[in-house]
């Protein structure tokens, strides 16, 4: 019998603080429809312990099925990405940020609709359904909607919540793409050439969201919302 395989794709910069956490929370999920795990952590060349830990991790948990790549220099989120979705096997692929701020034990919810055979996309939405939000940045959450609403207009999609992290995706499907953005250009630059694929069936769905703050390691900032909307327009057009 062939087993099914979702690559959970992590890419990963200074997160030693919480790396294993997410981890644990990986391990612990059962998939729906028979499905099993493959997990792709690349490293970004790391400056803490983050090497370190991965390592300790891997020894330690020598039934979980993850796979470790180490970027010699730092490249950015995108390009990590970029690793990550080359190196994956399984049928359908999912994004995983290495902080907590998204969480594992909602996978099931955007692989339903693939599994039924709905949907070729789904796109995890922060801003719809009764999961719990952390409340947070007024201006941070007015940029994301203002990056979506460009994105929608440029894409004729109509996204909630473009630039969330969890995008899962039948792996054929983000395979084919050509992706350049190596840093937090990724989300509107997947998004833009997802859209222009003939017949793709792109749908959403509610998940929580367990937001951080720049102190506690919120890495993402104005110079990235200003890239996101030179990438919404570029690969829009060209």
């Amino acid at each position: 019998m062939h087993v099914k395989i979702l690559s959970i794709v992590i890419p990963v910069f200074n997160e030693a603080r919480t790396i294993h956490k997410i981890l644990d929370k990986v391990a612990a999920v059962v998939l729906i429809g028979g499905f099993e795990k493959e997990v792709i952590v690349v490293n970004d060349c790391s400056t803490d312990d983050t090497a370190i830990v991965l390592r300790d991790y891997a020894v330690s948990n020598p039934n979980f099925p993850m796979q470790l790549f180490d970027h010699q220099v730092n490249k950015g989120k995108g390009a990590a990405l970029h690793t990550g979705i080359d190196k994956a096997m399984g049928e359908v692929l999912i994004v995983q940020d290495a902080d907590l701020e998204y969480d594992p034990n909602e996978y099931n919810i955007l692989l339903k609709p693939i599994i039924e055979g709905y949907a070729d996309v789904v796109f995890g939405s922060r801003f719809i359904g009764g999961k719990p939000h952390r409340i947070l940045f007024f201006w941070h959450s007015l940029g994301n909607k203002m990056l979506t609403f460009l994105s929608n207009a440029m894409t004729n999609l109509n996204l909630s919540d473009m630039e969330t992290c969890y995008k899962m995706f039948r792996t054929p499907f983000i395979k084919s793409l050509v992706l350049q953005e190596k840093r937090f250009g990724f989300e509107p630059e997947v998004t833009a050439k997802i859209a222009k694929i003939k017949g793709v069936r792109v749908y959403e769905v509610g998940i929580s969201y367990y937001g951080r703050t720049f102190d506690e390691g919120k890495k993402i900032g104005w110079k990235d919302g200003f890239r996101a909307i030179y990438c919404i327009v570029k690969y829009r057009f060209f």
